[in-house]
């Protein structure tokens, strides 16, 4: 067995290693993000939608007491007119 072969193979392969770098590089970057004025606004609308109630209740009470009355009216006509109007939007699509 030749020992000088092994060694000789050893050489090769410790020349490819890439050198070490000396200590450590400290990069000083950083993330920095910017919101405009209008992504602002439109960040406090949506904040304002989210606590708004999802029932408007000065609106619902009236027709709820009504109805709970019995004293609720629904024009045929007018809810006629409606279903044909979503009808037309419907069949448009």
């Amino acid at each position: 067995m030749r020992i000088e072969a092994y060694t000789q193979v050893q050489q090769l392969y410790n020349t490819k290693k890439p050198a070490k770098v000396p200590g450590k590089t400290q990069v000083s970057a950083t993330d920095k993000i910017q919101i405009s004025s209008i992504g602002k606004d439109i960040q406090t609308a949506k904040n304002a939608v989210a606590a708004a109630p999802d029932v408007r209740e000065d609106v619902v009470a009236p027709i709820r007491a009504a109805v709970a009355n019995g004293t609720y009216q629904v024009s045929a006509e007018s809810f006629a007119e409606k279903l044909l109007q979503k009808y037309e939007e419907i069949e448009g699509l």
